[in-house]
């Protein structure tokens, strides 16, 4: 079974860890499909979104530790590098990424979760960061930056369970839904997203991630060279008489 699926329609790819007998467990071969994947979707120019699923009732268990047995501290130090490269390229993915939670999300879970542009979850989701009740280290630097160093040190010291709503009160997820509604949340954020200009969305989220690096009057530069860039392309033009023409007096940027 491959550990990771991609079915592409109309611009978005839909990419579903797909390990459901392992509760979708992260092991070798799904980092490495996962960085494949995502290198190959970051350069298909028919691809202007990417929403991440999973197969079965939990979206990531954490990393398989059953794979660990009988290896030794260099084959360990290896799969952890491996892991990191499959963030990496989920993070660094040109495209808007998305992830839409439905059910459990434990550890390395968590890291695929939050390397994605924005999280989608149900009130079935929750997260767990257990890592150093498990014996090893992990999520100690996208959990911080995303809700802040003392409450990352909580959940990672407890290992407790976090819910959907105060996931959603910290920032890890961007909007929840009842179950019922979640796939109408999941449709209607794609379909808005996508009917966005693929350039625009790409030079949008370079400017976000490189501007969140650096201060304020570099970022209004990089911003400046993203405007510069989308000018020369052309395809602003239309965006502005699509937007004149359904919007009537209203001002744009």
């Amino acid at each position: 079974m491959e550990p990771v699926l991609v079915h592409r329609n109309a611009g978005v790819a839909e990419v579903r860890l797909n390990r459901p007998r392992a509760r979708n467990a992260v092991n070798l071969p799904m980092c490495l499909a996962l960085r494949d994947t995502f290198a190959e979707l970051d350069a298909d120019e028919d691809v202007h979104l990417v929403l991440v699923r999973a197969e079965g009732p939990v979206f990531c268990a954490g990393a398989d530790l059953k794979e660990r047995r009988g290896k030794d501290e260099s084959w360990v130090r290896r799969r952890r590098i491996a892991s990191f490269a499959a963030y990496e390229a989920i993070e660094r993915c040109a495209k808007p990424v998305l992830a839409a939670v439905d059910g459990p999300v434990v550890g390395s879970g968590g890291e695929i979760a939050m390397s994605c542009d924005f999280v989608l979850a149900s009130t079935a989701a929750s997260f767990r960061f257990p890592e150093p009740h498990w014996g090893t280290v992990g999520a100690t630097q996208r959990l911080p930056r995303v809700i802040g160093k003392r409450r990352a040190k909580e959940l990672l010291f407890t290992g407790r369970v976090l819910g959907a709503a105060e996931a959603e009160q910290l920032g890890l997820v961007t909007r929840l839904a009842p179950e019922a509604e979640f796939e109408g949340l999941v449709d209607e954020t794609v379909r808005t997203i996508r009917e966005a200009p693929p350039l625009a969305l790409r030079l949008t989220k370079q400017s976000v991630d490189l501007g969140a690096e650096t201060e304020l009057s570099t970022g209004i530069r990089i911003e400046m060279t993203a405007i510069e860039r989308n000018l020369a392309d052309g395809g602003w033009r239309r965006g502005v008489e699509e937007f004149a023409a359904g919007q009537g007096s209203e001002s744009w940027t």
